[in-house]
């Protein structure tokens, strides 16, 4: 099989710690302990969600337990903790975790059947302890941040009573809060957890043997044949293979840190700028969040939100990811213009029919998960017809290589499991939060009065919404910035007259962003260290070429239609869908054009203004604002080639 062209300047051992998640490199007796217990955790998974009917408390609690304890033990309690071996901190944190959610497991029915919903005091000490156990595996595995957040909610919810103005309440005594949050389903246990332990920890688990297979290099090579020897090649293959990955992994730090490391140098190798490269993949790795039909696990816990389908969700994402890499490509392709630069040569370029025949029928699993949703089965069918599918297709393939054996099944299980620690930790942190909206009504107050103070004004909500998100999600994966921005932000775009759908993907949208937004721009970050740029210079860059992208929640808080659901008095027609689908991609196109400053040769300011302001009339919905920014873009564009031409005939004349 064709090589890659350039080799990863990050070996897979280190990638871990180039994507930000600090997890130990364990050695010895440690590193195998931490693999039997990741293996175990994902034969639980399957085993409770496809061959038991287990309670769903009783589920989560194992699920949490389990979870907790590789949490210990493969993330260290800092940055001079012993990197290579567990410490004595990590085991009192671990017995303590299977102590507190070992009691309730025990005596779960004891406390609400024999004692009728009564707890007495040992069972607030254990619920203390799971609750002082949950923050600090959090604060190790996803960051100070959550923690932070929690902890504020705890205090809000003793307190409320010394807060000021809207956000004053009667306040909750200690052994209330805790009674919610540990035992019952209203909190830690709750609906986010429950999601972890099912769709989440499943689809982990596909992506999982997915990556064994060698389907990850697939990607990237039918990248590099698709779109390697096109003007900024190698850009475009960040682009395409970011988002075919990206979905999968639910954070844009990972997923730099991934593709990253082969596409970057491959940048870099045609003469773009460190910080241009740095720039387009976290720019791709970021849209993988937003990309259908996984969405870095947010799309079940949107599902489970709004009360839809799963299939809804990853449908009415279609158009809008669609959109947002068509804004990247086009940022590309008018840099590789100013630039001058060409593709790969071909002799560079992997043979697309040889890839094909060799592990092409890797791709079938793919098919497999979206052919199963669309037909109306739940996601956790399509999560173990996924694997199923993986296994068949990795021995169908001429790539012996491909092959999962049992060895393989086992480094699948391993990493399935250490790559649910993040997203399975932040949804039982985040359970915190929910209980203490959901019992101070805190949610529907600040809708509320967002929409009062702002006067109604639907521009300046999604401004204040906007900037809300991307502050809260900053350095958090996918699926806790969305519970985060989903029970804060989202009610007041509902409250506002937006669809619910729509006012979740806004929210969602800009809390994916945050992730190239500085100041706290992670992956705009971990791809400057992998690019040798500089970091803050990276996340600028990132910036501009996304700013078409920063557009597109707007088009969808406006027009719903994007995602496939009719506005007031409308209905989702194809010639509406695809009137829309191209007046945004000029939109976005001119829009492009302007930010980038050149179309054929450098814009004059006339030239810039009039494509910045058609890009915003077309991308607005209406009749008359489409016909209005056409003409504008229209004009610009002619004037410009006119302009050029004249320059280019003087020039050769002189």
């Amino acid at each position: 099989m064709t090589k890659s062209t350039t080799e990863p300047i990050v070996q897979p051992a280190d990638l871990d710690k180039e994507a930000g998640g600090g997890m130990r490199l364990l050695e010895g007796p440690y590193k195998k302990a931490a693999a039997i217990i990741a293996v175990l955790f994902s034969v639980f998974a399957i085993y409770s969600n496809g061959l038991s009917n287990i309670q769903e408390i009783y589920r989560n609690l194992i699920f949490l337990g389990i979870l907790l304890v590789m949490t210990f033990f493969y993330y260290p309690a800092g940055k001079s903790s012993n990197q290579k071996r567990f410490t004595a901190p990590d085991y009192v944190f671990a017995a303590l975790a299977i102590a507190g959610l070992g009691y309730l497991l025990l005596n779960y029915t004891t406390i609400h059947v024999d004692r009728g919903s009564q707890p007495i005091m040992i069972d607030y000490i254990f619920g203390a302890i799971t609750i002082i156990v949950l923050l600090e595996a959090s604060r190790r595995a996803v960051g100070i941040f959550i923690p932070i957040l929690c902890g504020g909610a705890i205090v809000y919810a003793l307190f409320g009573t010394y807060f000021p103005w809207i956000f004053g309440h009667a306040g909750f005594s200690l052994e209330r809060l805790l009674y919610r949050l540990y035992m019952t389903t209203e909190g830690v246990l709750g609906l986010t957890l429950s999601t972890a332990s099912t769709f989440i920890v499943m689809f982990v688990l596909f992506g999982a043997f997915l990556s064994v297979s060698g389907a990850t290099q697939l990607f990237n090579d039918l990248a590099l044949s698709i779109a390697g020897r096109k003007r900024g090649g190698p850009a475009q293959v960040a682009v395409i293979s970011s988002a075919l990955t990206g979905s999968l992994s639910g954070s844009a730090v990972a997923n730099v840190a991934t593709t990253g490391a082969f596409t970057i140098p491959l940048m870099k190798s045609i003469g773009l700028k460190p910080k241009f490269a740095g720039a387009v993949e976290a720019a791709a790795s970021t849209g993988g969040m937003i990309m259908p039909p996984i969405m870095g696990a947010a799309a079940f816990i949107m599902a489970g939100f709004l009360g839809i389908s799963y299939t809804t969700v990853i449908l009415a994402a279609i158009i809008p990811s669609f959109l947002y890499y068509i804004a990247l490509i086009f940022a590309i392709d008018i840099e590789a213009k100013k630039q001058g630069l060409k593709g790969i040569s071909k002799e560079n370029i992997p043979d697309v029919v040889k890839i094909l025949k060799e592990r092409g029928v890797l791709l079938i699993p793919i098919s497999v998960v979206i052919t199963t949703l669309l037909m109306g089965k739940t996601a956790l069918f399509a999560g173990f017809a996924g694997i199923g599918a993986v296994i068949v297709a990795s021995w169908l393939a001429k790539d012996k290589s491909s092959r999962i054996t049992i060895s393989k099944t086992i480094e699948a299980f391993i990493e399935g499991g250490r790559g649910t620690i993040q997203v399975g930790i932040a949804c039982a942190a985040i359970g915190i939060i929910i209980c203490v909206v959901t019992m101070t009504g805190i949610g529907s107050t600040l809708a509320y009065n967002i929409v009062e103070l702002t006067g109604g004004q639907l521009w300046l909500i999604l401004i204040v919404v906007m900037l809300t998100c991307i502050v809260l999600s900053m350095g958090l994966p996918s699926t806790a910035l969305y519970i985060v921005v989903a029970v804060t932000a989202a009610p007041a775009l509902v409250e506002a007259g937006v669809n619910p759908i729509a006012a979740h993907f806004f929210v969602f949208w800009f809390g994916a962003l945050s992730n190239i937004t500085p100041p706290v721009a992670l992956a705009s970050y971990t791809a400057a260290g992998l690019a040798g740029a500089n970091a803050m210079q990276t996340s600028w860059e990132a910036l501009r070429i996304s700013l078409p992208g920063f557009i597109i929640p707007f088009m969808i808080a406006y027009n719903p239609i994007i995602l496939l659901q009719a506005a007031e008095e409308e209905t989702v027609s194809i010639l509406s869908v695809a009137l829309v689908v191209i007046t945004s991609t000029l939109g976005i196109y001119a829009l492009a054009s302007s930010l980038g400053n050149y179309l054929n040769a450098k814009l004059t300011i006339l030239e810039r203004f009039l494509m910045f302001a058609g890009a915003l009339m077309l991308i607005k919905p209406g009749m008359i604002t489409d016909i209005a920014g056409l003409g504008l873009c229209v004009f610009a564009i002619l004037f410009h080639i006119i302009r050029v031409k004249k320059s280019s005939s003087v020039e050769i004349t002189i």
